[in-house]
C-alpha cells in the first residue's frame, strides 16, 4: 500500500508515465501469497509471477527480495536501493525516482513527458525550500551557515 500511495503521490506532482514492477519471490511461500500480494495494489502496479523454473530475476539483476530498482526513461539502471534504503518510510526511493524522472543525461528524448521542465522544476524548488527551513542559522560571531541543497544540472534542448 505505501508503494501505491507513492505512485500516487508522484502522479500528484506531474510524474507520470512511471512503470512500477513488484517482483514476487521464486520460493513456494510467496507463491501461495502471490494473490494476496496482487490484490494489495492497484491495477497501475504490475505485479510479476516468476516461474518455479526460471533462473531467479533477483540473481540476474544482482539483487534482492525488498531491492528498489529503478530505470530512467531509456531502460539504463540508475538506482538500485537495497535494504534500509528501500523502505518506503523514508525518502530515498521517493527522490531517487524523481532524480531518475528529471534529468536527461543523453541529450533531447523521444520518451520525455511534455511539460517535464515545469514538473521537475517545481520539485526542485520545493526540495529547496524543505532545505531552507532545515538548514541551521549562524549562532555566533564565529559560526559558519553551512549549505544544505543538493544543486541539480538540468540540460534544456
Amino acid at each position: 500500500t505505501r508503494l501505491e500511495d507513492l505512485r500516487v503521490k508522484l502522479e500528484n506532482e506531474g510524474l507520470v508515465n512511471i512503470s512500477y514492477v513488484v517482483v514476487n519471490h521464486q520460493g513456494p511461500y510467496s507463491q501461495r501469497k502471490f494473490h494476496l500480494l496482487k490484490e494489495s495494489v492497484s491495477d497501475y502496479i504490475t505485479v510479476y509471477q516468476q516461474d518455479e523454473q526460471q533462473v531467479d530475476v533477483w540473481t540476474t539483476l544482482n539483487g534482492s527480495k525488498d531491492d528498489f530498482l529503478i530505470y530512467d526513461r531509456c531502460g539504463r539502471l540508475v538506482y538500485h536501493l537495497g535494504l534500509p534504503y528501500s523502505f518506503l518510510s523514508f525518502q530515498y526511493v521517493e527522490e531517487s525516482i524523481k532524480i531518475a524522472y528529471c534529468e536527461n543525461k543523453c541529450g533531447n528524448c523521444s520518451y520525455t513527458e511534455p511539460g517535464i521542465d515545469d514538473v521537475c522544476e517545481n520539485i526542485t524548488k520545493s526540495a529547496d525550500e524543505k532545505l531552507a527551513e532545515i538548514e541551521p542559522k549562524p549562532t555566533g560571531q564565529h559560526s559558519h551557515q553551512h549549505n544544505l541543497r543538493r544543486h541539480r544540472h538540468r540540460h534544456h534542448h
